[in-house]
This record gives structure tokens, sequence and C-alpha cells, in this order.
């Protein structure tokens, strides 16, 4: 009976393990995929995907997106994300407050919208010389540590079609777009976008970016005044990438 009651309990794990495969399959490709498609995907017989996916379907996690057959996401799945959504500057804001009281410097939170930075929470640090910005308060890409972390975390062509009018309006000193690109492979490498008194003379930082579970992205930075940034870029950098291995735990 035992042996039996486990075999059961396997099995229903199985199907919860592949129901999810297939969701995240038609979350890549929600334009619509075909039974055959998606069994192909997933590497299970198309029966196997019919029985799940008609299951999903009850359950309104998985609709019909057109009259031929294919499938996307349902609107369960909307509903699902919204009561579980995360208040990332809630969540994460001891990491920030940690980050500060180590660094004695002024931490922000910022998330990307559209395209631009809009500050969400925001660390103030202890040196009477410090830099401060509003919560609420709009930043470019692609003169900001958390503007160039962002963009690293986007697909080329999604990231040029962002930074090339912002790079085209900065006119006589614009940088060429070949040049950022190599920065940008740069903060990809090494996880840390810097700007070195890009945005406002006096003032540089360093900053990383990462997505929350819902793809939003966000960026951790740190401003300081240009006089004392260079002999603290170095451990700025190990201490952000500590942060960052914290947030990603946190997620």
């Amino acid at each position: 009976m035992n042996i039996e009651r486990k075999a059961q309990t396997n099995q229903g794990v199985q199907v919860i393990s592949r129901a999810a495969e297939i969701l995240r399959i038609l979350k890549k490709d929600n334009s619509g995929l075909s039974l055959g498609g998606i069994a192909e995907r997933v590497h299970l017989p198309r029966s196997t995907v019919q029985r799940i996916v008609n299951a999903l379907i009850a359950e309104r996690l998985v609709m019909a997106s057109s009259a031929e057959g294919g499938l996307r996401l349902g609107p369960e799945i909307q509903s699902l994300a919204a009561a579980g959504r995360i208040n990332m500057a809630e969540l994460i804001r001891p990491v920030l407050v940690d980050l500060s009281s180590k660094t004695e410097e002024t931490v922000d939170l910022a998330a990307f919208r559209e395209d631009h930075m809009v500050f969400v929470d925001q660390v103030i640090g202890s040196h009477r010389l410090r830099t401060v910005s509003a919560v609420g308060e709009v930043f470019p890409m692609t003169t900001t540590a958390n503007g160039k972390a962002a963009l690293s975390l986007f697909e080329d062509d999604a990231l040029v079609a962002i930074a090339t009018p912002e790079l085209k309006a900065t006119e006589d000193d614009a940088k060429p777009l070949s040049e950022f690109m190599r920065e940008i492979e740069d903060i990809r490498q090494t996880g840390i976008g810097w700007d070195l008194n890009e945005h406002t003379d006096g003032i540089s930082a360093a900053g990383f970016a990462f997505k929350d579970p819902m793809d939003q992205i966000y960026a951790v930075s740190i401003p300081v005044p240009s006089h004392r940034f260079t002999r603290l870029k170095g451990a700025l950098a190990e201490l952000l990438l500590q942060a960052r291995k914290s947030i990603l735990q946190l997620l």
C-alpha cells in the first residue's frame, strides 16, 4: 500500500513538473504554439501534452490563441502573477542598508521604465559631502551606471533601439555606438557598470542590474563625489558584486 501511494505521489509530482515546463515554453513564445510544437519542445508524446494542456485549459492557465488551434498563456496566469508580485524596494532594502553602512555612501535602487531609469528607493550615506537624488527622479540610460548596467541585460537589437536616440542627442560629444557596445560587453563580463563624470560633472558611480521573477529590470548603484571615487573604485565593485549575490539569493 505504501509503495502504491509513493508511486502515485511521484506521478503527481511529475505531472506538475511537466505542466510547469509547458507553461514556461508558452511564456517564451506567447504568440501561440500548436500541440505538436509544444510536444516537440518539451520532448513528450503529443498525447501526454494533450492531457496536461486540457487540464491547464480547464484551470484557465492556458487558452486558445487562434481558430487554428494555437495555444498561449491564459488569463489566470496574470491573476497569479499580480498576487505574487514582489515589492522589490521592501524586499532588498536590508541589502541596500548594509551596502550603505559598509561604504558610508548613498545607495540607490532604480527600475527600468520604457527608455529610462526611475529611482524607487534610496539609502542616504553618512558622509557630510554626499550625493542625493529624489525618489521618482528619472535618469538616462547611456550616461549612468545603473542605466548601462540595465542595458547590459538586453539583447543587442533591443539595446541599440534604446541607446541610439540617446547617444545621438548628446550632440558634439556623442559617444560612437561601437564604443558604447564595447562598454556594455565589459559590463556583461564584469557585472559592473560605471559612470565616470558622465551624467553629472563631479559625481561618479558604480552599479549592477538584475531581473526580478517577472523579468522586470532593476539596478543598484552607488554615486560618489569624484574626488574620492578613484580610491574607492575597486572596493565598491567588490561590495556591489556581493550585494548582487545576496539579492539573487533572495529572489
